[in-house]
Parts: structure tokens; C-alpha cells; sequence
């Protein structure tokens, strides 16, 4: 039985490819991340108008950046905690993103995530029942975690 559920799930590794196809932005570096409940991704002109959120995926800065301005009236406000312990208050939204062979719509929070080296975190919510994470497979981005391997 446990064999039978782990050949429907996909394997991925430590970091992958991802990419968001309703916001016209694709091959996004992301880290996948066990430690994290939620998934987050990098987001700017965050705003609020009418019960709309309006929000661009990336940043300028991104080379991944589209400019395509998204809008949701579906959205929640969500507090989240850093591994510091620090907490923030967040947008929560659905998007679709395809992940290796699945494509699912998934939550995610929206965060300023320019100094970071992965634009797009993905965490346990989004990977359980869905994928198997095996750390030596994957597509890092060139930078001190891959420097001793």
C-alpha cells in the first residue's frame, strides 16, 4: 500500500524549477523547504482596492519579473512566524504552479523575497501527499549551499 501512494507522488529535490502560468512567469528558482508550513513567494505592488488585492509576482530586479499585475477577491490575512520567531502578518492567495511533472493550485503567502536567493519557498502544505523530497536531486542555484558538494 505505502509503495502504491509513493508512485503517484513526484520527487523533488532540495531546490526546483517552478512556474506560475496564469502570471506569465516561469523557471523560477525555489526552495523547497520542510521546515516551513506555508509556501511563500516573492510579490511587490502589493495593494488593496474595493475588496481586490492586486499584486505583481517578483520584482523588477527579478529576471524572472513579468510585470503582469494579478488580482484576486479571494484572499486571507494570515500571521506567519520566521524560525527566529518573529511573526508578520501576510496576504494569503491561491495561484497555480507547476512543480516538476504536477500542476496544482496552492497557497501561498506573499512577502518581500528580493534578499533572499530563492524567490519561491515551498513548504510542507504544499508538498504533502503530493511529493517526495530527496535532497540529492534537484536544481540548486550555483552559491555557497552547493560549493562543497
Amino acid at each position: 500500500m505505502a509503495e502504491e501512494r509513493r508512485k503517484l507522488k513526484a520527487i523533488v529535490g532540495r531546490a526546483e524549477r517552478v512556474d506560475f502560468p496564469t502570471a506569465g512567469v516561469t523557471g523560477v528558482p525555489a526552495k523547497i523547504d520542510t521546515g516551513a508550513f506555508r509556501s511563500s513567494v516573492w510579490a511587490s505592488n502589493i495593494h488593496e482596492e474595493d475588496g481586490t488585492l492586486f499584486f505583481t509576482l517578483l520584482g523588477e530586479a527579478s529576471p524572472f519579473y513579468s510585470g503582469q499585475e494579478c488580482t484576486t477577491k479571494q484572499y486571507d490575512v494570515v500571521e506567519v512566524e520566521n524560525s527566529f520567531g518573529h511573526k508578520e502578518s501576510r496576504y494569503s492567495i491561491q495561484l497555480k504552479m507547476r512543480m516538476g511533472p504536477k500542476v496544482v493550485r496552492s497557497n501561498f503567502t506573499l512577502a518581500d523575497r528580493s534578499k533572499k536567493t530563492y524567490p519561491v519557498l515551498i513548504g510542507r502544505k504544499h508538498l504533502r501527499g503530493r511529493y517526495i523530497v530527496d535532497v540529492s536531486e534537484g536544481q540548486p542555484i550555483d552559491d555557497e549551499e552547493t560549493a562543497d558538494l
